[in-house]
């Protein structure tokens, strides 16, 4: 008599290695449903309109059973070419390829037919065998896992990076697929203008500056947002000043995930925009006792922002999406900032393959924010054609840099540019542009694209609106005089008492 294991060995020989080792040592067979499997491909066979009921949710991979894989390679091929789809022409078409007697012969395709009275339950049927094969999937990747960890010639952040990749090509192929009803979407829209139109901020998720927001309408949901700059145009303090304004003026939960500075910087960096005083006094703790006081007075409001911050330095985009979710879950936020793009680590697939990988990073970025339904929004490096080229230097969306997807993947690009720093001080109307940071909106997927001008105060590495009051015009080099109220510059409150003394300001603040 044959060998028990022997016996199991053969039925499980189609399967993958690993699935195979897997059942024999728990004991189990994979997961499946084959009897549905009959039903499924019956219906298919039975009612022509059937596969288009459920062509996205299968492929030939979700049947556990190899003669029922071929089988519905040929009815696909059928459906691909336009033929009709039955018993006789699904025969005809395995005939043709050399795969009939693979399929079972005539007869078996013929019996499928009779598992089922019709194809009106085969989307759940669908559905329970796709349950199936996700199941097959996590058992096979947690099998390479164990095998690969017992070698001690691998290396264990390879390993980390195929199993990463692995699930994340799982959750990416399966994701769930729903049709909306034209008379819900209509009443979601309406429910947002009507939102809207009880505030000034918009539909999205306001940045605090005025300007900014009345062409966006704040950043919106499921929308991909990248902000682009040279080193030294202030993409983080730009990105700070935008959480901070969300986070305490709106109390809109934001999520920051620093990739090149820790936690504690980008808090210092906050507590400086926050409290007005200069980043070099703070940095040497020479502060004055009534500036002590107004250290300790602005620190509240910024203390309990709920703002939360992520500094684990080369952040793949698996664990970020995995984080994401549990912030989206147990915080929910209402806002993601990566700072910065580049920085980010893809699949182990395209190492070596930069520009593919920064493709791969911005398309994954793109399908979270509309999975989470929140605005992200992803700072990114400038190629160094931008200095190289004469004029002004304003950047252009030939500019980014690595990946032209970038630009097609984002649903809004927008570039920070401070003619200040290339020794620009005033415009063609000969306006001064001391203290002026442009935010030149280069790509709108939902509106116009335009310029907006913010201030720029380098000594506390923070952005503002310029207003329409006498200090529009102001910039660091003014030297503000205490009592200014930098209310009546139209931005959010921000109680800003200034040092009286300013020998120690380093105008070279890094920002």
């Amino acid at each position: 008599m044959e060998d028990i294991r022997q016996v199991i060995d053969k039925s499980l020989k189609p399967r993958k290695n690993a699935l195979s080792a897997v059942s024999l040592d728990f004991g189990k067979v994979p997961p499946q449903a084959v009897e549905l499997e009959e039903a499924v491909l019956g219906a298919l066979m039975l009612e022509k309109d059937a596969f288009t009921a459920v062509s996205d949710l299968l492929k030939p991979e979700v049947f556990y059973k190899p003669v029922h894989q071929s089988i519905f390679k040929a009815i696909d091929s059928l459906n691909k070419k336009g033929e009709p789809i039955d018993i006789l022409t699904v025969t005809n078409e395995l005939k043709e390829q050399g795969q009939l007697e693979i399929a079972g012969g005539p007869y078996y395709i013929a019996q499928l037919t009779s598992r089922v009275g019709s194809a009106a339950n085969i989307e759940f049927h669908c559905k329970i065998l796709l349950e199936k094969y996700i199941k097959r999937e996590l058992i096979r990747i947690s099998s390479d896992v164990i095998t690969n960890a017992f070698e001690e010639s691998n290396d264990v952040f390879d390993i980390l990076d195929q199993a990463e990749q692995g699930l994340f090509d799982v959750a990416q192929g399966n994701l769930n697929r729903t049709n909306a009803k034209m008379s819900e979407l209509v009443h979601e829209a309406l429910k947002n203008i009507e939102e809207a139109a009880k505030g000034e901020t918009g539909t999205g998720v306001p940045t605090g500056f005025t300007e900014l927001d009345k062409v966006t309408s704040g950043w919106q949901n499921s929308n991909l947002i990248i902000v682009a700059a040279r080193p030294g145009m202030g993409k983080t303090a730009f990105a700070l000043s935008m959480a901070r304004n969300a986070a305490v003026e709106y109390k809109v939960p934001i999520a920051v995930f620093s990739l090149e500075m820790e936690a504690v910087e980008l808090v210092n960096r906050l507590i400086t925009a926050e409290v007005g005083l200069p980043s070099d006094k703070l940095k040497k703790g020479q502060l004055t006792e009534d500036e002590w006081k107004q250290l300790h007075s602005n620190l509240p409001r910024l203390t309990e922002a709920p703002i939360y911050i992520n500094d684990t330095p080369g952040l793949s985009i698996f664990d970020f999406r995995a984080i994401a979710r549990r912030l989206k879950q147990h915080n929910k936020i209402g806002m993601i900032i990566i700072d910065y793009l580049q920085l980010m680590r893809g699949s182990n697939d395209t190492k070596g393959m930069r520009e593919q990988e920064i493709s791969m990073i911005s398309r994954s970025l793109k399908a979270i924010a509309k999975e989470l339904r929140i605005p992200i929004i992803a700072l990114s490096q400038l190629s160094r054609k931008v200095e190289d080229r004469g004029g002004d230097k304003r950047p252009q969306l030939a500019d980014l840099r690595e990946s032209g997807a970038i630009e097609q993947d984002a649903d809004l690009v927008c570039f920070i540019y401070r003619p200040e720093y290339y020794g620009i001080t005033e415009d063609e109307e000969q306006n001064s542009l001391k203290g002026v940071a442009q935010i030149i909106i280069a790509k709108n997927r939902h509106g116009a694209t335009r310029d907006v001008n913010l201030g720029f105060i380098d000594y506390q590495t923070k952005f503002i609106n310029l207003g329409t009051s006498p200090f529009s015009s102001y910039t660091p080099s003014s030297r503000m005089e205490p009592g200014i109220d930098m209310d009546n510059l139209g931005g959010p409150r921000m109680e800003i008492r200034p040092s009286k003394n300013w020998d120690n300001v380093d105008d070279d603040a890094p920002f």
